[in-house]
């Protein structure tokens, strides 16, 4: 490498062609991309997860070069490689003599903190730039909310629509209505068939081989010639343009069924391409109200308004409040619950078919729809007392799409309620019968969904209800919480005795479950 005045670094979730840091090739620029093991061994990853952002940053940096920009790669084999982004940085600035060191904002806490440290003690001159992804800055919401005591994502996401003239007539909703989840949510009655999902071929053999040989630890399953996720721009635009035409008909509708007909139903699976950066969250919400415009009669409101409410809505409040409550949010426990996650979120084998199944895919694809992470996995986690800290590791890990500041709100806020009702309004909890109602899992299940105790009586019955007795000081003033603890009160003393029993049998037995 020749002298060069300015080192760039790019971040593994920063993979923006549309940059305007690349739009024109600059003299004395030299782009940054390294695997450290920093950053595959600060938890413990889904093989697949750590499989495609090298793949995807090996990609990008390839792309890079061929539009004429200067680009210095470091793999995590490469003999010269320090393994941190600190000693990497400031080896090859004190070598090649750069002047000048930018990067673009983190958007995870601790990478912010140590960038920016780092960049305070390097001997030249640093600057951080936006990575020009998100439709909010990091502390909009934190502005929006100045002085209240709620943080509805609904108030935010009227605001997003407003400020972005998104889905309105003279200001006011398309339609007459802000949310239309009334008419989505609905179970998969197989009336509709589903599109098998769009999935790649990605050969990461030799990237599979290089963990083997570096000894990095993982979990979970990979074909090494068969990465079915998207690592270029060009995959992830061909997803969407796949999701748009057989997915966004009837997204709406069963966003949160589950099936054992299909891992996938209706969703997009975009969000490894949209948490890179491959693509933009702007142009992904263009383009399904550019699909719903062409298509009013296959496509109805209801379809497109949740897609876009998820990610213009959901996605930057998630990172709103991220940035809002970092770092104390990290280390809440509300119910200070303390047991450890059973085996199963390891090996997917237990005998509750749902958990079976929504372990068993995340464990061979490293994806999970959002429901099965948030009432199966989630729900089952919560009412099982684990210490929120195990949960926010195997979630961090196990996800393709899963970077802290995605990941950290929806488990530990949302599913886990460590924060006590900072993001949900209240917990994320069910028995059996939601289950029931939203899939066809039970079915296939040797416990028995409709009992609370007894032989073969479905766990999340009795914990459900182990659950609301247990917390009941920490949870009955809230008032969506009310039906709950009315029907607790109602059930006759002998039921509940019997009830609350089998779930303390079922703690002491839950890795046989």
């Amino acid at each position: 490498m020749v002298r060069r005045k300015t080192l760039r670094l790019v971040l593994g979730d920063q993979l923006n062609e549309n940059h305007s840091w690349f739009r024109n090739r600059t003299d004395g620029v030299v782009y940054l991309l390294m695997e450290v093991r920093q950053e595959t061994d600060y938890v413990t990853h889904h093989i697949q997860k750590v499989a495609a952002f090298f793949a995807a940053m090996r990609a990008f940096a390839a792309r890079l070069r061929d539009t004429g920009h200067t680009v210095h790669y470091i793999r995590l084999d490469d003999p010269a490689n320090r393994q941190t982004f600190e000693d990497n940085i400031a080896h090859l600035i004190d070598t090649y003599g750069f002047r000048k060191f930018e990067y673009l904002q983190p958007d995870e806490f601790r990478l912010d903190e140590q960038l920016r440290d780092m960049a305070d003690e390097l001997r030249v001159a640093s600057e951080v730039f936006d990575t020009e992804h998100f439709l909010t800055r990091r502390t909009d919401v934190a502005h929006l909310f100045a002085g209240k005591t709620q943080y509805l994502m609904e108030t935010f996401y009227r605001r997003m629509r407003k400020v972005h003239d998104i889905m309105l007539e003279d200001g006011k909703p398309v339609g007459g209505r802000w949310n239309y989840d009334a008419r989505n949510r609905m179970h998969y009655d197989g009336k509709v068939s589903i599109p098998s999902p769009l999935f790649f071929h990605n050969d990461v053999t030799d990237i599979a081989a290089m963990l083997g040989r570096m000894n990095v630890r993982t979990f979970g399953n990979l074909t090494p010639e068969a990465l079915i996720w998207p690592v270029t721009r060009p995959q992830a635009l061909e997803v969407l343009r796949y999701f748009l035409i057989n997915g966004l008909p009837y997204f709406g509708t069963y966003e949160d069924a589950m099936t054992e007909h299909s891992r996938t139903l209706f969703h997009s699976r975009l969000s490894f391409a949209l948490n890179t950066k491959m693509l933009s969250p702007r142009e992904v919400i263009d383009a399904a109200l550019n699909e719903w415009h062409r298509h009013p009669r296959e496509i109805e409101i209801q379809q497109v308004e949740g897609f876009v409410r998820q990610i213009l809505g959901w996605r930057e409040y998630m990172r709103g409040m991220y940035w809002m409550l970092m770092p104390a949010f990290k280390t809440m426990n509300f119910f200070n619950h303390t047991a450890t996650l059973p085996h199963y979120f390891w090996d997917a084998q237990t005998h509750m078919h749902c958990m079976h199944r929504a372990l068993s895919q995340s464990l061979d694809e490293a994806y999970a729809h959002h429901i099965q992470r948030l009432m199966i996995t989630g729900n089952f986690a919560l009412l099982a007392g684990i210490h929120p800290d195990y949960v926010d590791e195997w979630y961090l890990g196990v996800y393709i799409d899963a970077i802290e500041w995605a990941e950290l709100t929806n488990t530990r806020g949302m599913s886990q309620f460590a924060d006590g009702g900072i993001i949900a309004t209240k917990p994320y909890v069910s028995s059996a019968r939601y289950l029931h109602t939203m899939s066809d899992y039970c079915k296939h299940c040797r416990y028995d969904h409709s009992r609370r105790h007894g032989a073969l009586a479905c766990p999340f019955n009795s914990l459900y209800w182990d659950f609301l007795h247990r917390h009941r000081a920490k949870l009955a003033h809230i008032s969506r919480m009310g039906i709950m603890y009315g029907t607790l009160d109602k059930m006759a003393a002998d039921e509940r005795t019997r009830t609350l029993k089998q779930a303390d049998h079922y703690q002491k037995i839950i890795e046989n479950l």
